[in-house]
C-alpha cells in the first residue's frame, strides 16, 4: 500500500469517516423533512423546500463561509456549543457537517419521491384502525420507502465523499485532521510532481463512488423485492 503514501491513505480514511457520519446524521432529519414536504400543506412550505435545496444552487464556498460565520469560534452557534465541548470549525466534525448539508438536498429528494409514491389510502386505512401517525409511518410508510431511503443515503454519501468547496472553506485543508480526499487531490496538484499521487487518489475516489452506487442498486432491488413480497 506504499503506492499511495501515508498522507493519501489518511485522506481516504478521513473521507470515509466524514461521509459515513455525515450520512448517518443527515438521515433522520432528512426522513422527517421529506415526510413533511410530501404529506403536509402549510404556510411557508415552499420556503422550507427552497431552504432544503439551497445548497444545490449556492456556490459551495458560500455555504462554507456561512457555516464559518455561524459555527466558527466567533459565530453565535459556535459560542453556544463551545461550553459543551462541541467544535466544528477546522475539525473533522466540521467537515462532516459541511458534507452532510451539501448532500442533504439529494437525500431529501430521493426519500420524498418515495413517500409520494406510497398510496395515501394505505396510511389512511391504518389510521382508521386507531393507529397514531407515528405508528402508521413506522409500520406502513417506512417499510415501503426503504429503497428510496437507501438510494437517498447513498446519494448523500457520494456527495459527501466528493465535497470540496464548503469543506475547505469551513475547516481548511489540514493533513491528517481535515484533509479529505478531494482536498488531498487539490493539494497534490499544487506541488510539482504531485500529479501521479493525485491520479491515484482520483482512481480510489471513482472506485469508492462506483462501489457505493452498485451496492445501493443491489440493496434497493433486494429491499424492493422483499417489500413487494410482504
Amino acid at each position: 500500500m506504499d503506492w499511495l503514501g501515508p498522507e493519501g491513505w489518511q485522506a481516504v480514511a478521513l473521507s470515509l469517516k466524514v461521509s459515513i457520519w455525515a450520512t448517518l446524521c443527515a438521515l433522520p432529519p432528512g426522513i422527517a423533512v421529506a415526510h413533511v414536504l410530501a404529506r403536509r400543506d402549510f404556510p411557508g412550505k415552499q420556503i422550507l423546500n427552497g431552504l432544503v435545496h439551497l445548497p444545490l444552487v449556492l456556490p459551495p464556498v458560500v455555504t462554507g463561509y456561512l457555516l464559518l460565520l455561524g459555527f466558527g469560534p466567533n459565530g453565535p452557534l459556535g459560542r453556544l456549543l463551545e461550553p459543551l465541548g462541541i467544535e466544528f470549525a477546522f475539525r473533522w466534525t466540521g467537515a462532516a457537517l459541511a458534507a452532510g448539508i451539501m448532500g442533504f438536498p439529494l437525500l431529501v429528494r430521493a426519500i420524498r419521491l418515495s413517500i409520494e409514491a406510497v398510496d395515501p389510502r394505505l396510511e389512511q386505512a391504518a389510521a382508521t384502525l386507531g393507529a397514531s401517525r407515528v405508528w402508521v409511518f413506522v409500520t406502513v410508510t417506512l417499510p415501503m420507502i426503504l429503497p428510496g431511503m437507501v438510494a437517498g443515503a447513498v446519494l448523500g454519501f457520494a456527495k459527501a465523499m466528493g465535497e470540496f468547496g464548503a469543506t475547505i472553506t469551513f475547516v481548511s485543508n489540514i493533513p491528517g485532521q481535515t484533509q479529505t480526499l478531494p482536498s488531498a487531490v487539490y493539494a497534490f496538484l499544487q506541488v510539482p510532481g504531485g500529479e501521479p499521487a493525485a491520479m491515484r487518489l482520483v482512481v480510489i475516489s471513482v472506485a469508492v463512488a462506483m462501489g457505493a452506487l452498485l451496492i445501493s442498486e443491489a440493496v434497493s432491488r433486494r429491499v424492493a423485492r422483499r417489500v413487494a413480497g410482504t
